[in-house]
């Protein structure tokens, strides 16, 4: 009778010690996946590093080595049966002990090991196991002394620490402009026990589009382990069989002991009668250009006596494409998949926790259904982090959310010592392999930043030299790294997904060449956000403004109420981005009149964002449908690691700010434009110019195109009466792409400061707006507005005598709203969806300009 693999997660009857301290001294572990804090946190060892200044209090953490301490024992199971211990990770300089006997040495957290120790458990008692943790802080500031022949360079972490870059650990533990410095240590991801005697060990696939897109042809590989029979595959799609096939594997199989050292088995599954071949497939779109259809593929490893093994993976069937076309600017920079042109739009991802097993399959899919709701379609997961967790991806391939994948590298100038390259090797290898065949991932990047830090240090860089080998000599030898090591691995595992050096990166001289390539625009200069429309490049990989969350999540960082203002010292040490208080202070001078309450600053911080995200999402969104000038927009970030101020746009405590809403809106299926040219007032001081030209657009994602009614408005900011008679046509909108509607000039010396008002209709119904509103809005009074709400059923109904910006509902936990941080003009009602939670009007608190330290009001007192 055959033995079926059994696999036994061991997370619990775990505990944790110091090492020199006595094991009776030790801590109970919860469960595993774990990390050192946490632990402690559990057991009142430290403080919660979240809170306050606590940050500081566990620095001392990082510094000792740590032992993580359990019984296994062997299971009852048939001779020949192989025992293994499999651990997903660990974070980082880790060794793991059997009975006091070394079995595994790891130094890179990026890594899974597979151990064999069907020798070395003992049966019939408690076999002791250890994983033995050293400081992954100290270990880096050693290895950068053992390596003096390396210059050791990073930027964004904390100051000296450049030891990190010779460890394999992720590098914002160090400390981020957005992070802590909280060093972990711990098993990260779950240890195993398997028992078994032929194990399926992976399963990937070689499936290509044709061109037309009207066929799906390759092959299914499958690896085994040990002595088998015969492998049975079966595809499913929405529970229907569409093929399976029955293959022998052949009569020499290899044995356990042999796999960490031989090659394993490897075999071809053919679906038909030559290769894997399905007509007309059903194919994987991402999210608003199609569905999202997944074949369910399983394998069963079978001999004589039945199952031995079964394995099922889910795949998307799509051809993923890189644009990369020479044009009148420079080199477009777009996705295209399945032959659609796809504007890429959505934001960059970081670890969503400090401590990373806190997050679970539940938090990935409460964060990426925000992305959703929010109408982008890709994240990048950024170079400084993790490769995410398996659902992480599971979840982006179910939501057809695109994937930019980075490998972990940033900000730094890596060493190449033969050690080093091995395990990024490795690393890269065991990744890809996990990863290979999820549909949303459509690019690997090499790193994030790195060749910003060859330009800024001065390090070697010559583009017409194409000797690798003279990289590793030379004074950026990680180009080594990111030009010959990962695409050539890349190349190896996933043929079919684009590969990119690095985020940024150019053909041109400068890697942010707003004319090649990706850009992070970072602003320099710190021109105004007004002027994203013309210093965006072809694709914005990174682009940003910082908020304050919500007044919730600050309460629960800030212990004491006398620091609850926006200037105390823990509110400083829970922003990390330096020189914030200029930055945040610089915004709020150039575009809003000053406040008083924390309140009201912070919603000025959030509207400054908000607008800041307006002006770049709707010109790039524009600038794609007029030749494909722009190919995405991926804003700094969408999420947060602790409760803190940064550039989310929905904090740790997933408190959606407003400019997450401004951002869906922009991201519509069909967005109306409307905007004047910026000039730069502080120039003029502030004096205006005499005419401003303005246009006037229509963006769609359809793939067809609609006949649509549209409209233009031009209303007093002071009365809210219309200036000019309302525009009106109708047109055809052009798929895909962007329609320009209208253009015309402002004579500001003739005409009242006035709002432009867009309106879009299709079949009667109102399916997009957008407004206009003279700059800088700290000229213009907003007083009595007379703005008035009310609530009808799960909808609120709002309306105004006066043009109101940037109306904000302060959101509470258990509501959702379907949209916020609206500009409302006379005449032209909007709602407010109500999707959950139960609303009482006379509760709820309102802010707009003019209003920002907030009102609070019944549905009777509802008109301001």
């Amino acid at each position: 009778m055959a033995h079926t693999l059994h696999r036994v997660a061991l997370g619990s009857g775990w505990s944790l010690f110091e090492a020199g301290t006595r094991i009776e001294d030790a801590v109970a572990v919860k469960s595993v996946p774990s990390v050192v804090h946490i632990d402690l946190v559990e057991a009142h060892r430290i403080p919660d590093p979240f809170i306050g200044f606590n940050e500081l209090e566990v620095q001392w953490v990082a510094e000792r080595r740590w032992t993580y301490r359990t019984t296994i024992r062997r299971p009852d199971v048939r001779e020949g049966t192989r025992v293994a211990l499999v651990f997903e990770g660990l974070d980082t300089f880790a060794e793991v002990r059997l009975n006091g006997r070394s079995i595994l040495k790891s130094e890179n957290m990026f890594l899974s090991h597979r151990c064999d120790v069907t020798e070395l458990v003992k049966p019939n008692v408690d076999n002791e196991l250890h994983i033995e943790f050293d400081s992954a802080l100290l270990r880096g500031r050693e290895i950068e002394k053992e390596h003096p022949e390396y210059r050791f360079l990073s930027v964004a972490s904390i100051p000296g620490e450049n030891g990190r870059v010779g460890v394999r650990k992720a590098q914002y533990h160090w400390g981020w402009d957005w992070g802590p410095v909280l060093m972990t240590a711990g098993p990260w991801r779950p240890v195993w026990l398997e028992t078994y005697q032929s194990r399926i060990s992976d399963m990937w696939f070689d499936i290509e589009v044709s061109m037309d897109h009207k066929v799906a042809f390759g092959k299914i590989f499958i690896q085994s382990e040990g002595s088998s029979q015969s492998v049975k595959v079966e595809a499913t799609l929405d529970g229907t069989v569409v093929f399976e096939h029955e293959v022998h594997t052949g009569a020499d199989g290899l044995s356990i002991v042999d796999v960490k050292f031989g090659e394993p088995i490897t075999f071809e599954t053919y679906m038909g009668s030559a290769n894997a071949c399905a007509e007309n497939p059903k194919l994987w779109y991402p999210r608003g250009y199609g569905s999202q259809p997944l074949y369910q593929i399983r394998a069963k490893l079978h001999d004589d006596g039945g199952l031995l093994d079964e394995i099922l993976k889910n795949i998307g069937i799509r051809r993923a494409e890189l644009v990369q076309d020479k044009d009148e600017i420079g080199e477009c920079f777009y996705f295209r998949v399945n032959g659609v042109d796809i504007f890429a739009a959505g934001s960059n991802w970081i670890p969503a926790d400090n401590f990373l097993p806190r997050i679970t399959e539940q938090k990935y899919r409460d964060w990426l259904q925000l992305a959703v709701e929010g109408r982008q379609n890709m994240v990048r997961v950024w170079g400084g982090g993790i490769y995410e967790d398996e659902k992480f991806y599971d979840i982006c391939d179910e939501l057809g959310i695109m994937v930019w994948q980075d490998f972990m590298f940033a900000c730094a100038s890596y060493p190449t010592y033969p050690e080093m390259l091995a395990s990024i090797e490795d690393e890269a290898r065991c990744n890809l392999r996990r990863l290979r065949h999820h549909p949303s991932i459509v690019l690997y990047a090499g790193n994030n930043e790195d060749y910003q830090m060859q330009e800024m240090w001065k390090l070697d860089y010559v583009k017409e030299d194409k000797d690798p080998q003279s990289w590793l000599n030379s004074t950026f030898p990680a180009r080594y790294i990111y030009e010959k090591l990962l695409p050539d691995i890349t190349a190896e595992e996933v043929p079919n997904v684009a590969y990119w050096p690095s985020s940024p990166f150019s053909k041109g001289e400068i890697c942010n060449d707003l004319t090649i390539g990706d850009v992070h625009q970072w602003n320099g200069n710190q021109e105004k956000y007004q002027a994203y429309e013309r210093i965006g490049g072809r694709f914005n990989s990174e682009f940003g403004l910082e908020a304050f969350p919500a007044l919730q999540t600050i309460k629960a960082f800030v212990p004491e109420s006398a620091d609850l203002h926006p200037r105390s010292a823990v509110m400083d040490f829970h922003n990390k981005a330096e020189g914030h208080e200029r930055r945040i202070g610089l915004y709020q001078a150039e575009n809003f009149r000053p406040v008083v309450s924390l309140e009201a600053f912070i919603y000025l911080t959030q509207v400054s964002q908000s607008e800041a995200m307006y002006f770049a999402y709707k010109p790039w969104r524009r600038q794609y449908g007029e030749k494909r000038h722009c190919g995405g927009a991926l804003v700094w970030q969408i999420n947060d690691c602790w409760p803190c101020t940064s550039w989310a746009l929905v904090d740790y405590y997933l408190r959606k700010k407003p400019a997450y809403y401004t951002i869906a809106r922009c991201l519509a299926p069909i967005a109306a434009g409307v905007q004047r040219e910026y000039r730069d007032w502080s120039v003029m001081h502030a004096r205006p110019a005499k005419t401003t030209k303005w246009k006037f657009w229509v963006a769609s994602m359809r793939l067809d195109p609609l006949e649509a009614q549209v409209e233009l408005r031009f209303l007093s900011i002071k009365t809210g009466k219309d200036l000019k008679p309302v525009w009106r046509k109708t047109c055809t909108i052009v798929p895909n792409g962007t329609t320009v509607i209208l253009g015309g000039e402002t004579q500001n010396e003739k005409e009242e400061p006035h709002v432009l008002a867009a309106r879009v209709f299709v079949d009667g119904l109102c399916v997009a707006r957008d407004t206009d509103w003279p700059q800088p809005l700290k000229y213009h009074s907003f007083a009595e507005r007379g703005l008035n709400v009310t609530k009808s059923g799960n909808t609120l109904r709002v309306s105004t005598e006066k043009p109101v910006k940037a109306l904000v509902v302060e959101e509470t936990d258990g509501v959702k709203f379907g949209d916020n941080c609206l500009d409302v003009v006379p005449g032209d009602e909007q709602t407010i969806e109500i999707k959950q939670g139960d609303v009482d009007v006379g509760r709820l608190i309102w802010r707009y300009l003019g209003c920002e330290e907030g009102m609070r009001f019944t549905q009777r007192e509802a008109k301001i």
